[in-house]
């Protein structure tokens, strides 16, 4: 298959930055030749430029592909790596929100009885701006109760709290948002442990977020599973960075052939997807050190995708404040998978 790329010719003047049209030509490419230049191009932006600089001259050439021959406008690879590129958009967007994780600044355990919050120093839970006493967090026997302090307006799920008002935590699904100031709060449960998590906006980690990074697209690492179904869920001990182990449901485990290995991997359940915690022979070198995760949508006739394109770090390499869960010992690969987000920052 070949398609017709037009190429315009520029020159860059020395010590300006002036660029004057010096020719422009039509030639024949491969398709090997065309996928690296344009596996970065969403499908949106097909007729995007690329600069290339040329070796031993000051020309630079942008290549802008203008037609395809053949089935549709791009080949299947193309059309792939856009919608990869284009969920990596869409991730990235997420977490860079304001209820992102890059926005999670604080973690707070309750104590039994009252738990003040406010800016000033002697605040249990210290909120990085606002009223030096925002109010108190009434924590017993699983249950936690918000009452603000005078004169500071506070905000339960989006209406006015205008009295003191009981927080539901994540155990049970969706938590309560209390919204403080421009922050948000919710009360978490981990194992016997509740606290409370905050959301700054203006946080540093938010403020000084430079991007993420990938793997180049590569459809190898995108595979067919087959499913091996449990004949009942199977309780399997996951533990979480705080060192607390909790059983998970797994529904059953997945096969499949990467590089020539057979390789399985177990996962849990989330909001109705497959979820993998897996670490492989690229963490602590190019991905996060504890392991990554992905995704999967249920099972159809006995098959899953993989695909470990959109293979993720967990919310611990952005943020201290996150409880992430580690892979079990079953899901540690003795393969790399050159696949999906490479590491971030420190954490």
């Amino acid at each position: 298959m070949t398609v017709i790329a037009r190429f315009h010719l520029f020159v860059r003047r020395s010590d300006t930055n002036i660029i004057a049209l010096e020719n422009r030509c039509d030639i024949k490419l491969s398709t090997s030749t065309v996928l690296p230049i344009m596996s970065g191009i969403s499908s949106s932006n097909r007729k995007r430029t690329i600069r290339i600089r040329v070796r031993g001259n000051r020309v630079a050439a942008l290549v802008g592909v203008y037609g395809l021959f053949g089935a549709g406008w791009l080949p299947a690879q193309l059309d792939y790596s856009s919608r990869i590129e284009q969920w990596r958009a869409r991730h990235e967007a997420a977490l860079k929100a304001q209820d992102g994780w890059l926005a999670v600044a604080g973690l707070f355990w309750l104590k039994d009885g009252a738990n003040l919050a406010g800016s000033g120093p002697s605040n249990a839970i210290k909120l990085p701006r606002g009223s030096v006493r925002a109010g108190v967090f009434e924590f017993h026997a699983g249950a936690t109760t918000f009452r603000a302090a005078a004169g500071v307006t506070a905000f339960l799920n989006g209406k006015v709290a205008r009295s003191a008002v009981q927080l539901k935590s994540d155990a049970d699904g969706s938590a309560d948002r209390l919204q403080i100031a421009g922050m948000s709060i919710s009360v978490i449960q981990r194992a016997n442990r509740y606290g409370i998590r905050l959301w700054d906006p203006a946080s540093a980690a938010r403020q000084h977020f430079n991007g993420l990074h990938w793997f180049p697209v590569n459809e190898k690492y995108r595979v067919t599973a087959r499913f091996v179904a449990y004949e009942k869920p199977k309780m399997i001990p996951i533990t979480n960075v705080l060192g607390d182990t909790e059983p998970e449901a797994s529904p059953g485990y997945v096969e499949f052939i990467l590089d020539g290995q057979r390789l399985r991997l177990e996962p849990v359940t989330e909001d109705q997807q497959l979820f993998f915690i897996f670490r492989d022979l690229t963490a602590g070198r190019e991905t996060y050190p504890a392991g990554r995760f992905l995704y999967a949508s249920a099972p159809k006739n006995g098959e899953v995708e993989l695909d470990f394109n959109k293979a993720e770090n967990p919310p611990c390499a952005f943020t201290p404040y996150a409880t992430c869960p580690l892979p079990p010992k079953q899901n540690h690969l003795a393969v790399r998978i050159a696949a999906g987000e490479l590491n971030y920052g420190e954490h």
